[in-house]
């Protein structure tokens, strides 16, 4: 039962000491797995709060995060506030996977959102996570989206966004409804590799990236709506070839087949999106089941 879970607000630190905040979900009886729920930009973990509770009903014990600068993880003010984007990867999930790995047993899984997905090939010691899935991961690019969605974010990255951040010192995401606010270092990083079709592994200055995600070789479930209009199947495509040595499965979700009017970017944690919850916790389980009924493969 939902009521006999337990919630429990942690202070972790990074890697580097930066406090962060996480959320632990616990089932009520012995937990048959563990899994991290890995965030997408600008989405505070409180977002997940649902699935992670689902997932809790069903056995398994749940930690969420807010990345540095976001949520519960951010400092009083953001305007002077540095990071680098790859900091939420290589610091602090990777502090949250130490903490979970030493505690409890059985298998380790890992749920990312667009740049939850990202994030394993980032991630040291990921070989100790057994099964990921990935939900609305894609390489950003803007040439991925449909026409009218190109311009939106051509519009962002180019005059809404760098007036934001001379104005504010941030990128007060807040104010256009789109998520969080924003450190500036890390607008700056992501509209850099947005301008590429393979996002930051076409960035000069990280050389060697496309040989550290081919170090990742767990399963890996990667699924996108057709309707996800920051992060379509083709843009999914794009970024997932980069981890080549891991077998991936392509899931590609027709929204109508799953009675639901759209799902889009953020859909796939909402209430009407539980069969997809069902699906997904049986596939990292390892039972391979298809409950949405509203799958392709490409």
């Amino acid at each position: 039962m939902a009521s006999d879970l337990i919630a429990s607000e942690l202070v972790v630190p990074a890697a580097d000491g930066y406090p962060l905040g996480v959320t632990h979900v616990a089932p009520s009886g012995p937990a048959q797995g563990r899994l991290i729920v890995a965030g997408a930009t600008g989405v505070p973990q409180r977002f997940y709060a649902r699935f992670a509770r689902f997932a809790a009903a069903q056995g398994i014990a749940v930690w969420m995060l807010d990345y540095r600068g976001v949520g519960a993880s951010r400092p009083a003010s953001l305007r002077d506030f540095r990071m680098n984007y790859l900091d939420w990867a290589r610091l602090d999930l990777a502090a949250l996977l130490d903490h979970v790995d030493g505690r409890g047993d059985g298998p380790l899984w890992m749920v990312g959102h667009s740049f939850g997905g990202h994030a394993i090939g980032l991630l040291p010691g990921h070989e100790r996570i057994q099964r990921v899935v990935t939900f609305a991961t894609g390489a950003g690019w803007h040439g991925w989206m449909p026409p009218l969605e190109r311009l939106r974010v051509q519009f962002l990255w180019r005059v809404m966004g760098p007036l934001l951040v001379s104005a504010t010192g941030y990128l007060a995401w807040s104010r256009l409804g789109l998520g969080e606010d924003l450190p500036r270092d890390l607008f700056h990083q992501w509209r850099r590799w947005c301008r590429w079709p393979r996002y930051f592994f076409e960035d000069p200055e990280l050389p060697g990236l496309a040989e550290q995600f081919a170090e990742v070789r767990m399963p890996i479930r990667a699924v996108n709506a057709l309707d996800d209009h920051w992060a379509p199947p083709a843009s999914r495509d794009a970024f997932m070839a980069q981890y080549r040595n891991a077998p991936v499965d392509a899931v590609t979700l027709d929204p109508r087949k799953l009675g639901l009017r759209n799902i889009g970017h953020m859909g796939y944690f909402r209430p009407q999106a539980l069969a997809l919850w069902v699906d997904t916790l049986a596939w990292l389980r390892g039972l391979g089941t298809d409950a949405t009924s509203a799958v392709t493969r490409p």
